[in-house]
Formats: structure tokens, sequence, C-alpha cells
């Protein structure tokens, strides 16, 4: 995770629409593809805060071109909710060409469903 004192390029926020509520304190992670193996590096794991958010995934000196996934616990969120899934983890898979641009992705969830796209 960067310090508070550094600003992330990289946001995400997790919005449990069933319910109306943020996704409070589900696990996730972030990894960076390396194109040679064809395998997944893992880069940090952290958690969203009380109102769904995780701001401090990667530094900017980290922040490189190239294809990135954030994988959300979902399967682990529902349970601590007392509910049950369809989906055990979401991914969200994408490619960053320009890292100096900011990039913010939601991830707005139900138990048997998800979507994402783009913020700002």
């Amino acid at each position: 995770m960067t310090t508070s004192k550094t600003v992330s390029p990289l946001t995400t926020h997790v919005l449990n629409t069933a319910d109306g509520v943020p996704g409070a304190r589900m696990a996730l992670s972030l990894h960076r593809l390396d194109t040679r193996m064809a395998l997944w590096n893992l880069i940090t794991i952290g958690t969203t805060d009380l109102d769904g958010r995780c701001s401090d995934l990667i530094t900017g000196e980290d922040f490189t071109a190239g294809m990135y996934k954030i994988r959300f616990e979902t399967g682990q969120y529902w349970e601590s909710l007392g509910q049950t899934g369809l989906y055990p983890y979401v991914e969200i898979v994408f490619t960053i060409t320009d890292q100096d641009q900011k990039f913010h992705l939601p991830l707005l969830i139900s138990r048997f469903s998800y979507s994402t796209y783009r913020g700002s």
C-alpha cells in the first residue's frame, strides 16, 4: 500500500447496490501481468474502508504501462453479511497505456450480478 502522503493514480470504490450501501471491508488484491512469463504478479493487497473505497493501491512510481487486474473477494464479503452470492470473486482486468493519467475503477455488486466502468 502507498503511504498517506502519496496519491495513488489507481483507485477503486465498491458499492453494494442490492442493499444501497458501500461495499465496506472487502478484501482485494492488485496484480500486474508479466507478459514474458504469462503470469500475474501480486503488487499489493488491501481492504475497502467503511465508504467502500480503496485509494492507496499503488504509487505513481510503480504504476507503469501494462495489463493489470484487481481481484475483489466478493464471496467472503457476502458471507460476512450472512448471505451467499453467485461469484466467489470478481476480477477486473484492464490495460494502462498512459501511466500519467489517474484511473478510478468502481465495482457495483449485488449477490447475483456485478458491473464496472472507468470513473473519474
